[in-house]
């Protein structure tokens, strides 16, 4: 029995009243905390991209023709870095993303004309030599002049016909792959993947040509098709029984010298095929029918001596006294700046291996060059770059648009302009035949690129007679790369004139 049933009903009652005035108070708090989460997170945000706006990363440039540039309609997909400064009264112009890593393709090219113009003088050195009473021994230099088809003049090769001695190749000093780290293994038979070695000739390529003959001898036959190789070559030569299409062209076997060639109905054509060097043995294959006498590899054991202070190996023989030079370095460094020839490039850089550490591998000078303890010339880059070869074909090269335009600085300063002029194209020449025009004798760059790549650094003299450097790195786009090479071009215009 209850006796207080009032008493009782109030008491519970009262009771769930404060559970409830406590739930909705947790509630309070919840929402309390919740908000300052919210308020917390805004303000780390807000902090961050006040961050990056006072470096110059902001997302969208306060510039309107650098943001007009970076929101082309064709680059919506893309990564764009720019970097601008004027040389002549010491500012930075602009700054976007510029010290943010991109793949620079050809604009690598920078890198290995500076290095160039650096350490291989005014002539390049075609051979170096050692002789005594019965023989001759050559020495490699990875000169890439020997026989190719763009130098008439070879002092090396006169040198050689004249000798009555026997001609041993020294194959000594090559520590690299005939293909560089990074490259596509499917471009093997490309006219711009040619092998690398310690002693080009030909330029590493065959030039097959056809010509197509319309006169015929008998109307019952076709047309008369022949086709021939510079220079002559000892190795197989199979011709294909595709009919389709019909069009010429000429295919090596990847892992060997036989060549496949399928005749076209064009006039007259050519192709550059490369050839697998297989270090200097393909160089004394085909030396003998030029010089007139035959020609041996010997390998020359070496010696190696403790490592030096950056722990990398060196060799201990010191090169032949005797040389001779085979051009003036420019002759090389205009086409492979205008023409953006990779295989210079890339030899380019193994020369410079071999005076500046004696042996011929990318991986190792490249250190040097970037390293402090070994005075390397790069060691002051604004971001260490990750450097590979001396053409960029690879993709695993990364430099940024604030390393270029220190290049170019160091380049005006160390070489100066009147000489870089010379060995930049300018517009309506090299690779910037169709573009900036109007602008020729007052932009001088260098262009670049890959798929999904899109790159150009160099210098532009502007209305009020400033000289500033640049550099525009884009990469991973998905639109057609006139386009991007026109708004590039608008871009440069602008820089032109309004400083």
């Amino acid at each position: 029995m209850n006796l207080f049933p009032g008493k009782f009903a109030f008491s519970v009652g009262h009771y769930t009243l404060r559970v409830k005035r406590y739930a909705f108070s947790v509630r309070r708090f919840a929402l309390g905390l919740k908000k300052a989460l919210r308020l917390a997170l805004y303000a780390l945000s807000l902090m961050l991209f006040l961050k990056s706006e006072s470096k110059g990363q902001c997302c969208i440039p306060d510039n309107p023709a650098l943001r007009k540039l970076v929101e082309t309609k064709e680059l919506s997909t893309a990564l764009v870095g720019v970097y601008v400064y004027d040389d002549s009264s010491k500012k930075e112009i602009a700054d976007y993303l510029g010290d943010k890593y991109f793949v620079p393709a050809s604009n690598t090219k920078l890198f290995s004309l500076y290095v160039g113009l650096k350490y291989l003088g005014d002539s390049l050195v075609g051979i170096r030599y050692s002789e005594n009473d019965t023989a001759i021994f050559v020495y490699p230099t990875g000169d890439p002049s020997l026989l190719h088809p763009d130098f008439q003049s070879q002092p090396v090769i006169d040198f050689l016909r004249k000798t009555h001695k026997k001609i041993y190749l020294m194959d000594v000093g090559w520590m690299e792959n005939a293909l560089g780290v990074g490259w596509a293994w499917d471009d093997y038979n490309e006219d711009f993947a040619i092998e690398r070695s310690a002693f080009p000739i030909y330029g590493n390529f065959i030039r097959w040509n056809q010509q197509n003959s319309s006169t015929r001898s008998n109307p019952a036959f076709g047309p008369t098709v022949t086709v021939s190789s510079s220079p002559e070559i000892p190795w197989k030569v199979r011709f294909s029984t595709d009919s389709f299409p019909k069009t010429f062209f000429v295919q090596r076997l990847m892992d060997s010298n036989v060549f496949i060639i399928r005749s076209g109905n064009e006039p007259n054509i050519s192709q550059d095929v490369p050839f697998i060097t297989n270090n200097m043995n393909a160089a004394a294959e085909l030396l003998p029918d030029t010089i007139g006498k035959p020609v041996s590899v010997h390998k020359l054991p070496l010696f190696r001596v403790d490592v030096n202070k950056i722990g990398q190996p060196i060799i201990s023989l010191p090169p032949p006294p005797d040389s001779i030079n085979s051009r003036p370095a420019d002759s090389v460094f205009i086409p492979m700046m205008h023409r953006s020839d990779n295989f210079f490039a890339e030899q380019t850089l193994l020369m410079v291996s071999q005076q500046r550490i004696r042996w011929m591998n990318d991986e190792l000078v490249i250190k040097s060059l970037l390293d402090t303890i070994m005075n390397g010339p790069l060691a002051d880059l604004p971001q260490k770059p990750s450097w590979v070869d001396g053409s960029g074909l690879s993709r695993f090269n990364l430099f940024s648009p604030r390393d270029f335009v220190s290049v170019l600085i160091k380049l005006k300063n160390e070489v100066g302009m009147d000489r870089m002029k010379k060995i930049l194209p300018t517009g309506g020449s090299g690779t910037l035949k169709n573009y900036y025009r109007a602008d020729s004798g007052y932009v001088f760059v260098k262009t670049g690129s890959l798929t999904g790549v899109l790159c150009l650094s160099g210098y532009v003299y502007t209305y009020k007679k400033h000289l500033l450097e640049f550099s525009i790195l884009i990469n991973n786009h998905n639109g057609g790369s006139s386009a991007i090479r026109r708004a590039v071009e608008a871009y440069v215009e602008y820089l032109r004139k309004s400083n």
